[in-house]
């Protein structure tokens, strides 16, 4: 998947690679990929952001965004064992930055979608509703008081750790995003419940991959490639149970005649970051 750079995109990834201009930082993200069976082959839920967002407007994507600091305040008992070890292990961090990044992308799922990947652990637990959805994607409540209120507890299971990436230098904004993928779970439907979208749909991976690379279906090249690796599993269980080997992937760009081309890095003009000195 090659991808022209705006002209604008384009005169930045240069004056960066050659020093003129500093990159902007990286920013802790994450994302999920929530996926179903079904007759057609595996399936993945994408919504489509509005026209008018800074970041990745008018783009098919999964749900997700940055990790708050309040994602990092969520305590180790609101965590179902065996807890964030496994993620840790798996994205070559820390714990507490591994329970942040898995209470993030729970949070922005709930908001985003209204599913709450979350167990009752008491018969006097109870369901967040669509206000307690209003008030933490408004941030009056937090997701720690969330769970605390409702007497539930995230399920670090239900989360599998699938990749990393990490957006090009050149970008204004810039994240370093864990991609997650996990079950929908039984007898949920995800829903557009944020004004950062306005279409929800669930896409047999495969053929997301196809309509994209034609140019029918846009999305960012690591949505693309995501989805390529997963049209590789007949199924759910098997995505799950047999992940790729964790890598940290950010794209890179090269110069072809007037054009400047993102390139991915199984690309063989694949130049890391940025184009090497002389190419």
């Amino acid at each position: 998947m090659r991808v022209v750079l705006p002209p604008a995109a384009a005169a930045r990834a240069q004056t960066v690679a050659a020093g003129d201009e500093p990159a902007v930082p990286l920013r802790p993200a994450a994302t999920l990929v929530l996926l179903r069976d079904s007759a057609l082959g595996l399936q993945a839920y994408l919504q489509r952001r509005h026209s008018s967002l800074r970041f990745a407007p008018g783009m098919h994507a999964f749900p997700g965004g940055r990790v708050d600091p309040s994602d990092a305040a969520v305590p180790a008992r609101l965590l179902l064992p065996p807890g964030p070890a496994g993620w840790a292990r798996r994205f070559g961090a820390d714990p507490a930055q591994a329970a942040a990044h898995g209470a993030a992308v729970v949070r922005e799922v709930f908001e985003e979608t209204g599913l709450l990947l979350a167990r009752s652990t008491t018969p006097a637990g109870s369901w967040p509703d669509e206000a307690d959805r209003a008030a933490l994607a408004e941030q009056g409540t937090t997701l720690a008081e969330l769970l605390a209120r409702h007497r539930l507890r995230l399920d670090p299971d239900a989360l599998v750790g699938w990749s990393r990436w990490l957006t090009p230098r050149f970008e204004r904004r810039r994240f370093d995003t864990w991609f997650f993928v996990a079950s929908l779970p039984e007898g949920s439907e995800p829903r557009v419940a944020t004004g950062e979208s306005h279409e929800g749909r669930w896409v047999v991976a495969a053929d997301a991959v196809e309509q994209a690379a034609a140019g029918r279906l846009a999305m960012l090249p690591p949505t693309w490639w995501t989805l390529r690796e997963l049209a590789e599993a007949p199924d759910v269980a098997s995505a799950l149970a047999h992940p790729p080997p964790m890598r940290a992937y950010t794209a890179g760009w090269v110069r072809r005649d007037e054009h400047v081309l993102l390139v991915l890095p199984d690309d063989p003009a694949y130049p890391g970051q940025d184009p090497r000195e002389g190419s």
